[in-house]
């Protein structure tokens, strides 16, 4: 006669789970200062000495060491973490691909082909092919930059310096100047798609003076009704396509402060729960920052592809 239980586990191990998770939960509330402050306990050294250290979050990055006179902060290293960590996971994957593909490639196949299915569907095939290196370049960045950022070794590790003690790795996203490095890489091509499908004339999106000229030439041959209007036209075209040049700059500040906001929030957040009450009452919001990171990823890239989409698709539409 089969054993009852529940999800496959005996119930004398579920119990035995459900006390040691009990016991963390109660030890982790009186140990916090949370659970001290609200009971009025005094615990001895040796049980406060398992507690976390009151948090002191840094918004600029703590340089670690210099190389050739060049700064090398702890978010920098996390960034070199990052990308070592995808190049050697690629470079494991691919190194003997499967015809029936183990379970490691499965997942990995899965995720570039969201991805490249996710381009073509908003882009177009031709369009989606040229876009989805750096889109999944972006995605993949953020994304595993985030996921990593919640080992242990991130924010944990002291490093000695000149400059007194800092911690030896950061999460590279709560580095303003990371967004801002992918905010402008996403700018430098999109702009780059731009010129490239559109030439010279896709400048004219931005300085757009046709209409005004026209309106001025036909005042000149007297047609004066049609030209005031035409001026009145060719102001607001101008007045549109400096919106537009000033729009392509907002995004800039926009992708950056979102990608930073989000991340720099995440990590306090974290820090503030595992000081609160340490142990297993953070490990929930960790779920979150898993899914917070991929919003992030897919927000970045998704943005990214967006525009370049609307950078190729103006020429489209002249053309037509």
């Amino acid at each position: 006669m089969a054993k009852r239980g529940c999800l496959g586990c005996s119930f004398p191990l579920v119990i035995g789970l459900l006390v040691v998770f009990l016991v963390l939960i109660v030890g982790g509330f009186l140990i916090g200062p949370l659970g001290q402050s609200m009971l009025g306990l005094e615990l001895p050294g040796w049980l406060t000495a398992l507690s976390i250290d009151r948090p002191d979050p840094h918004l600029p990055a703590s340089t670690v060491f210099h190389i050739f006179g060049f700064p090398i902060t702890n978010s920098i290293i996390g960034a070199w973490i990052t990308i070592v960590f995808l190049v050697g996971v690629s470079y494991i994957i691919t190194r003997r691909m499967k015809l029936v593909p183990g379970r490691l490639q499965a997942a990995f196949e899965f995720l570039i082909g969201w991805l490249y299915d996710l381009c073509v569907s908003v882009a177009g095939e031709v369009n989606g092919r040229r876009f989805f290196p750096l889109v999944a370049t972006i995605f993949l960045f953020v994304g595993f930059n985030a996921w990593l950022a919640l080992l242990p070794g991130f924010g944990s590790i002291i490093a000695h310096t000149a400059e007194g003690e800092v911690h030896l790795i950061r999460a590279a996203n709560t580095d303003i100047n990371m967004p801002l490095a992918l905010a402008l890489t996403s700018f430098v091509f999109v702009e780059f798609y731009g010129l490239k499908t559109l030439g010279i004339r896709y400048i004219g999106k931005f300085l757009n003076f046709k209409e005004l000229f026209r309106a001025i030439r036909q005042i000149f041959t007297g047609k004066l009704i049609s030209g005031a209007q035409g001026l009145v036209t060719g102001a607001m075209t101008v007045f549109a396509g400096l919106l537009e040049g000033l729009s392509e700059f907002i995004r800039i500040v926009s992708l950056t402060f979102r990608l930073f906001g989000n991340m720099t929030a995440g990590e306090i957040l974290l820090l503030v729960t595992a000081f609160l009450i340490p142990w297993l009452f953070a490990i929930p919001f960790y779920g979150l920052e898993l899914l917070i990171g991929f919003i992030q990823a897919i927000i970045f890239g998704g943005l990214t592809l967006i525009f370049l989409t609307l950078a190729v698709e103006s020429h489209e539409e002249e053309v037509q």
